[in-house]
């Protein structure tokens, strides 16, 4: 099971400094990942439920775009694989998405990791123009669209939101056929999401159990649809929070360790803080004690 990192991105943080120095702290580390979250701009107001409970940033918290934060990593880095969890579908149009994804996945030289969801907030999502109450069907377009830009000599696609012809695009990513897309959530919509459209199925704040139970339901609508669910790469969004870790490293170990024989081959450990020295404490914590207990 490998272990990736989230990248300090938001508050004192989002500057050219913290993520440079972490990305090459994490690399000389040999952390086999780097990760953003996806925000654009944070209404005042919010309709819907955050899945990690309570929101935890303010409106005028800076915020660095994760496109942008993933390429700048992809030039500081040589080794670390490079995701989003998630990318929301709904930010961006689908060509300029997918024109910004395959840069990075050429700048990486194909170490490139597509995150996608469907997002949960409404405002946000209705500032950008996004239909939210129709962003799954728009989501599924938006997936084919990339597919056909990255795979097809003459890409064509037609739908209820998007009509794509005559149109060349270049370079195509490095990945072939194209880079991997672990999609998120756990709605029906997003396991029929994962079968028919994705490579893996990326989980939030799931324990042990939790996880076991949404594998459940995710088999059952892989037979349906006639996928096989090894197929799938499974992974975990797990937050190491001050919570946990005073409960001792051997908690987190036995975490992960529980992750690791459900049949996850990925964790990304998301312990941002607002101060980097902490960040990089953190680090030596995860990849000198608790990593080589898990892996």
């Amino acid at each position: 099971m490998q272990i990736g990192c989230h990248l300090p991105t938001q508050g004192p943080l989002a500057t050219r400094e913290a993520v440079e120095t972490f990305a090459r702290e994490s690399e000389q580390r040999h952390v086999a990942s780097l990760w953003v979250s996806d925000h654009v701009i944070f209404p005042r107001t919010a309709t819907g439920s955050y899945p990690g409970g309570r929101f935890p940033h303010p409106p005028d918290k800076a915020y660095l775009e994760p496109v942008i934060t993933l390429a700048a990593a992809a030039m500081c880095t040589t080794r670390a694989r490079l995701g989003a969890s998630v990318f929301v579908l709904g930010h961006r149009h689908p060509i300029v998405m997918a024109k910004m994804l395959t840069t990075i996945d050429a700048l990486s030289q194909g170490r490139l990791i597509v995150g996608v969801g469907v997002g949960w907030w409404k405002e946000e999502l209705e500032l950008l123009g996004a239909p939210f109450h129709a962003r799954g069907r728009q989501a599924d377009e938006m997936l084919s669209v990339f597919k056909a830009l990255w795979t097809q000599d003459n890409p064509r696609f037609k739908g209820e939101f998007y009509d794509v012809s005559e149109v060349g695009f270049a370079p195509k990513p490095v990945q072939k056929p194209h880079p991997p897309i672990w999609v998120g959530g756990d709605s029906p919509g997003a396991f029929r999401r994962v079968v028919t459209l994705g490579d893996g199925w990326h989980a939030t704040s799931k324990d042990p159990d939790q996880l076991r139970e949404a594998l459940g339901r995710l088999r059952t609508v892989a037979d349906q649809h006639r996928r096989d669910i090894k197929t799938i790469e499974l992974s975990v969004r797990y937050s190491l929070s001050d919570g946990m870790l005073g409960k001792g490293a051997q908690m987190v170990i036995d975490q992960l360790g529980e992750y690791k024989r459900i049949g996850l081959s990925h964790v990304l450990i998301d312990f941002r803080r607002d101060d980097l020295a902490r960040m990089l404490e953190l680090l030596d914590l995860v990849t000198t004690t608790i990593r080589p207990a898990v892996t």
